[in-house]
Order: C-alpha cells, then sequence, then structure tokens
C-alpha cells in the first residue's frame, strides 16, 4: 500500500509501547500514515516517483521490488487457495499504470500458466497475455468516482430508511 503497513505481529503494538514509549495514537498514525511504499521508501507513497528514481536512489528500488514481492506472494496464494487461475487482472492506479509493476510482478509466475506479451502490457492492452498463456492477464480500467456517484444516486433514490434498514440486516 501507499502508506499502510501490511500484515503485522500482533505483538508489535505492546513491543514498541515497551521499548520505543509509543502511544496508540503514534502506532495507528505509524502503520495507517507512515508505512507501506512512504515507510520502506522515506521518500514517496508514489509508485510513479518511486519508479524514477529507484536507479538512483536505493531506498526507493526497495520499496518497488517489496511491492512486486508481496503481490506475488498474494497471487501464489489465492492461486493455491482457488486451485489455479483462469483470469488474472490488474486495476487501479498501479495495476492500469505501471507496465513495469505488472511485469515483475507476474515474472516467475508461468508455472501458473501466466505468460505476458512485452509489447501488449507497454502499450497497457486490455488483455496483456501472450495468445499462448493458459491464463488470460487483463488491465480493466477502474473509474471510482463514477462507481461512488452511482452507490450515493441509488441512495437517495431509495432513501434513508432503506439504507438504515440495509444496515441492521432487515431488507
Amino acid at each position: 500500500m501507499s502508506t499502510r503497513s501490511g500484515d503485522l505481529d500482533p505483538s508489535l503494538a505492546p513491543y514498541l509501547a515497551r521499548t520505543e514509549h509509543m502511544t496508540m495514537e503514534q502506532f495507528y498514525n505509524m502503520v495507517n500514515h507512515k508505512s507501506g511504499l512512504l515507510g520502506v521508501s522515506e521518500a514517496s507513497s508514489d509508485m510513479r516517483d518511486l519508479l524514477a528514481h529507484e536507479a538512483e536512489d536505493v531506498r526507493a528500488a526497495e520499496a518497488v521490488a517489496l511491492f512486486c514481492y508481496q503481490a506475488k506472494k498474494w497471487v501464489g496464494s489465492f492461486a493455491a487457495a482457488l486451485g489455479g487461475l483462469d483470469t488474472f487482472v490488474f486495476a487501479g492506479g498501479i495495476g492500469e499504470n505501471a507496465p513495469q509493476v505488472r511485469a515483475r510482478i507476474c515474472d516467475g509466475l508461468d508455472f501458473l500458466g501466466i505468460e505476458l506479451s512485452e509489447s501488449r502490457n507497454e502499450e497497457s492492452a486490455g488483455v496483456i497475455s501472450t495468445d499462448a498463456s493458459r491464463v488470460a492477464v487483463r488491465v480493466i480500467r477502474t473509474d471510482e468516482d463514477l462507481m461512488i456517484a452511482r452507490s450515493v444516486s441509488r441512495i437517495l433514490e431509495t432513501g434513508t430508511a432503506s439504507v438504515t434498514s440495509a444496515r441492521k440486516g432487515t431488507l
């Protein structure tokens, strides 16, 4: 993530409270606003900045490498849980706009049937896998603002009573 931590050992908070005299507020701020890409790079939470500076900034390079490594681990664990993959989708800011990151995540996943087309990936085509790939690898554009607007519109059309009932599970 950009500024949030990933998985943490549950004993970390009391350990930091004891050894660093960190308050819960400081711990919360650290794991939610000063971790992730920003925490590792100590420079930026923006993947574009990190990619632009990784050649001369070891911390930026480490942040990018760790991000790709963690994403690859998640792909592997989900593939194992699902018994394989049919389609692998990249979406969101980094997934849609960073062909270098997509390539690094997919590198070494050929045993799952993932085979990227370098040219399609660089173009950010809708399908970036080769024709021979057993797994379709896609880039799907998202429009979060549109989805939020649609959700708000549905809520306004149904009224607040329905929203309250939905939260209580009575619909």
